[in-house]
């Protein structure tokens, strides 16, 4: 399990930072930060927003106990370890919801409060919104790829054992239908599934390599006997045609699945459902697995499957690329600051962000602006069109917002705004964001 004080979950120069801040008395100066994204990762055309309920969950236990305290003070001042074991945090956040789209430049998290309180939560808010969001931008993907044929989180092996869980967990968000990951079960309620490995069937056949059939068809009727007959049998262990037929012989015309988990899955899954339905079989359901991507989910939507397990192209860098945010200060004192350096620019002042929708509820762009609106309608340019805001308060006063919503809630918003997109931006082809962004009144010095 993790650490029960998050404190620690972070980079050394944030408390070098404030160290250096309460010794020349600029940390008690109002800030505001944004987390935004400068650009989506190559070819994407939308992210997904994920992650916040986790990043509450740990700012509510953001604190310096005796064993961090005891580790920062080898190399902090006794004045900055002391401030450390009094920190709450007391300010003010704002965000996105989770299930949110987002696009270059969107706030997605806007926190205010001193300097020294704020400065401290980048690195927490970074790791979480960065890992969760890219998670749940890739499965959004894979789910539109797949169309109505349901996907399985399978990328437990593939991960860091924490990572796993918090995958499994956006991989549900963004629609996919169960997970492997029983502690994601356990914590977040996503429903699992999960029957058998090769490991399984090569046990029955143990001794006697000559002997692989006999070995599978016992491995199968030791599954079905436990499982019942609606169980997903692994039929490529060996030979796959024979694979299929020792499935039905153990499980009868009533078998629930099997699974092929390598090779060329077009053409074997056609192949199988051929030879199933010969056999009777003709309800058992196809599942495919084995580094599937959305391209590859995609190639595959012609073929005869079912269901589609994912993992390494989920939860790895090649297939969820990171979010790219960023944590960056925006405003000290009431005035706009500006970050000008080369290709890492931003915009300074505190921004509202609003989106803009056709009466059919198709998205038409979204709305960044420097001045809160708070009737959305009269923002310029805006007519008939429908406006909404898009940031929602989730701490006042360092204490979270009550009735937020849960992650049922979050995947059914997901899933109509993932609707209401231009169908172009629905593609998988490369190209630019879904929706335009349109900045007014922008400032910065």
């Amino acid at each position: 399990m993790p650490p029960s004080s998050p404190a620690l979950l972070t980079d050394r120069y944030e408390l070098t930072m404030l160290a250096a801040a309460l010794a020349d008395g600029t940390a008690d100066r109002q800030c505001t930060f944004e987390v935004f994204a400068r650009r989506l990762p190559d070819g994407r055309r939308y992210g997904v927003m994920a992650g916040i309920p986790r990043f509450l969950q740990r700012l509510e236990h953001f604190r310096f106990e005796d064993e961090e305290l005891a580790a920062v003070s080898a190399f902090l001042d006794p004045p900055t370890v002391s401030w450390l074991a009094d920190y709450r945090f007391g300010g003010e956040i704002d965000g996105y919801r989770e299930g949110e789209l987002y696009f270059p430049g969107s706030p997605v998290l806007t926190v205010r409060g001193s300097f020294a309180e704020c400065v401290l939560l980048e690195t927490l808010a970074l790791s979480i919104l960065n890992h969760d969001s890219a998670i749940a931008s890739a499965a959004a993907r894979m789910v539109t790829a797949a169309g109505s044929r349901p996907i399985i989180e399978m990328g437990s092996r593939r991960t860091h054992e924490e990572a796993a869980v918090a995958a499994a967990r956006a991989a549900y968000l963004a629609g996919l239908a169960a997970t492997s990951n029983l502690e994601a079960g356990r914590r977040y309620g996503v429903p699992t599934a999960g029957t058998s490995a090769h490991a399984f069937t090569l046990l029955h056949a143990a001794g006697d390599p000559q002997a692989a059939a006999a070995g599978e068809l016992a491995a199968f009727r030791a599954q079905v006997a436990s499982l019942g007959a609606e169980t997903t049998l692994l039929v490529d262990t060996y030979d796959i045609t024979t694979g299929v037929e020792n499935a039905v012989a153990a499980a009868g015309t009533e078998l629930g699945g099997v699974r092929i988990d390598s090779g060329d899955l077009g053409v074997l899954a056609r192949q199988v459902r051929a030879q199933l339905d010969d056999l009777g079989a003709t309800s058992t359901r196809i599942v495919v697995s084995g580094d599937l991507d959305e391209y590859a989910i995609a190639a595959l939507r012609a073929e005869p499957v079912d269901t589609y397990g994912v993992g390494t192209a989920l939860v790895t860098g090649s297939g969820a690329p990171t979010a790219g945010m960023v944590y960056k200060l925006v405003e000290v004192d009431g005035v706009p600051v500006t970050k000008r350096a080369s290709h890492k620019e931003s915009r300074g002042g505190t921004k509202y962000a609003y989106r803009a929708a056709k009466p059919s509820g198709t998205i038409v762009e979204e709305i960044i602006s420097a001045i809160e609106h708070p009737e959305p309608q009269a923002i310029p340019e805006t007519g008939g069109l429908t406006v909404t805001a898009l940031q929602h308060p989730l701490v006042r006063g360092g204490n979270l917002v009550a009735d937020q919503p849960d992650l049922t809630a979050a995947r059914d918003h997901l899933r109509a705004a993932l609707v209401s997109l231009p169908w172009e931006g629905l593609g998988l082809s490369h190209g630019d964001p879904a929706i335009p962004t349109r900045f007014l009144s922008g400032g910065g010095r």
